[in-house]
């Protein structure tokens, strides 16, 4: 996987990077994993604007992702490696021994031809989905399930893994993407290897209209509104707006807004860097 650099022969091309997409091997999705993606444009069911900065962008299709990997009795073999609209990963289309067909988030290395495996028992190679109890220690992982059976949660977007650091009883001690270190039970389960697209942070869009394509409007600052529509609006000339807060007031940098309640506190053994 790399990326591209454009020469500057228009203005939106000087600063664009994008991903060189050497990696995908197929551009038409299988159409039995499609479903249709409704755009909101941040509205309700009526109509209201509930979320500001949305709107626009290319029509789309829903790539219907298996996060549970919970077909265990049959090995699986990689058809093609795909891109996905809808996440920042790419995603490999598997076909099992029965013949049924699934997409999964294509981890970093995942060739087409592989073979790949889940349920206990697994040898935890790239690819494979298994429980946390059997990875051996020091392992990258990514698709964490938070709860047997649900579904992976954590570590799912282009270059994203956790480490597998300890064990203690029934719990699996992981080193999240954001630095975050926590307990899962071992009998979640996780993915081998890191997710692909990992050079995804090193893209720059190179131009407004590449955001719009993305449905992303036009977002501007609090301290360039009227009083009447920011607490940070107002002031002569380009006065900072005060403290730093949303719409509605509520501080941000540093307001700590997670509840100290929070059932999910115990099993986390040391929070997030800021």
């Amino acid at each position: 996987m790399a990326v591209r650099k454009f020469k500057p022969v228009t203005p939106g091309q000087r600063n664009k990077v994008i991903s060189a997409y050497d990696d995908i091997t197929c551009t038409t999705p299988e159409k039995s994993l499609l479903k249709p993606l409704r755009k909101s444009g941040g509205r309700n069911n009526q109509g209201k604007m509930t979320v500001r900065y949305i709107g626009g962008g290319h029509k789309q299709m829903y790539r219907v992702v298996d996060f549970l990997r919970d077909k265990d009795k049959y090995s699986a073999t990689v058809k093609t490696i795909e891109y996905d609209p809808n996440r920042t990963a790419r995603i490999a289309l598997v076909q099992y021994e029965d013949g049924e067909k699934r997409y999964i988030i294509a981890p970093n290395g995942l060739k087409v031809g592989q073979k790949i495996s889940s349920g206990s028992g697994v040898a935890p190679e790239i690819g494979n989905s298994l429980p946390l109890g059997e990875i051996p220690l020091g392992t990258l992982v990514h698709c964490i399930e938070l709860r047997p059976g649900t579904g992976a949660a954590m570590a799912r977007s282009a270059g994203a893994y956790a480490q597998l650091t300890a064990r203690e009883g029934n719990h699996a001690i992981l080193r999240l993407p954001s630095g975050e270190t926590r307990m899962v039970l071992v009998s979640c389960r996780a993915t081998v290897g890191i997710v692909s697209n990992t050079e995804h942070n090193l893209e720059s869009h190179g131009k407004a209209g590449r955001r719009r394509w993305l449905g992303r409007r036009p977002h501007n600052r609090g301290v360039v509104m009227n009083p009447v529509d920011h607490p940070m609006g107002g002031g002569e000339g380009r006065a900072s707006g005060g403290h730093p807060r949303s719409r509605k007031g509520l501080p941000a940098k540093g307001y700590k807004t997670r509840n100290p309640k929070k059932t999910s506190n115990k099993f986390i053994i040391e929070r997030r860097k800021k």
